[in-house]
């Protein structure tokens, strides 16, 4: 009776241990790809300067500068093919010291069509962009390729994914359409290089390009 109980106690545990397994690995994949508002929001959100008691969080981003806010105001209304190669890289420079969150807008292959996968985490974003806190802020909207196809093609592809991303916004949330920034790299940022066709590399990174928050 014991050895048997002794066993029963031991099949009872690899039991419990997998149905333990399975719930976490079933979590996991279920929040695979989601994004909410409230991280989106959380990444573009300036954050604020420190304080003695906040020593050990991350430093503030720097403000803009007046160059960069000036350089900024030529392209809120230009549209994204008219950006020269030089306009593309300064927007880049400026973009990698500001606020972000890729959110991999996925597209189907070929295709400026969001996807219903993907259409969840632009709502998301959308609710973000129109929340108080990000009131009075410029935003980029840049779009990305895989690497299959030609380079010049790939280039366009990207600026009209960019541009979908913003037509969605503009009409469904009322955003003002100067005040997104959009902009094509084609196939030259890829988020897996190692991997150049993966779908991962189809998308639209966001960025808050004037740390502004809600002065307006």
């Amino acid at each position: 009776m014991a050895i048997a109980s002794k066993r029963h106690g031991r099949d009872t545990l690899r039991s419990v241990l997998a149905l333990g397994v399975l719930m976490v690995m079933s979590g996991g994949m279920a929040n695979a790809g989601e994004v909410s508002e409230g991280q989106i929001l959380q990444a573009l959100t300036p954050k604020k300067p420190l304080t003695r008691s906040l020593s050990m969080t991350p430093p503030p981003e720097a403000a803009t500068s007046p160059t960069d806010a000036r350089f900024i105001d030529t392209v809120r209304n230009r549209t994204t093919r008219s950006l020269s190669t030089g306009e593309r890289q300064q927007i880049a420079t400026i973009a990698d010291q500001r606020p972000s969150i890729d959110l991999e807008i996925n597209f189907d292959y070929n295709s400026t069509t969001i996807g219903a996968r993907a259409k969840s985490a632009v709502e998301a974003l959308g609710r973000a962009l129109t929340n108080p806190d990000l009131k009075g802020s410029t935003f980029l909207l840049a779009g990305y390729t895989d690497a299959a196809g030609p380079d010049a093609y790939n280039q366009t592809l990207s600026e009209r994914r960019a541009d979908a991303v913003k037509h969605y916004l503009v009409e469904k949330f009322g955003i003002a359409g100067t005040d997104l920034v959009t902009i094509g790299y084609g196939e030259t940022r890829l988020k897996k290089p190692d991997a150049p066709l993966d779908a991962a590399n189809r998308r639209v990174q966001v960025v808050n390009m004037q740390n502004k928050t809600a002065s307006k």
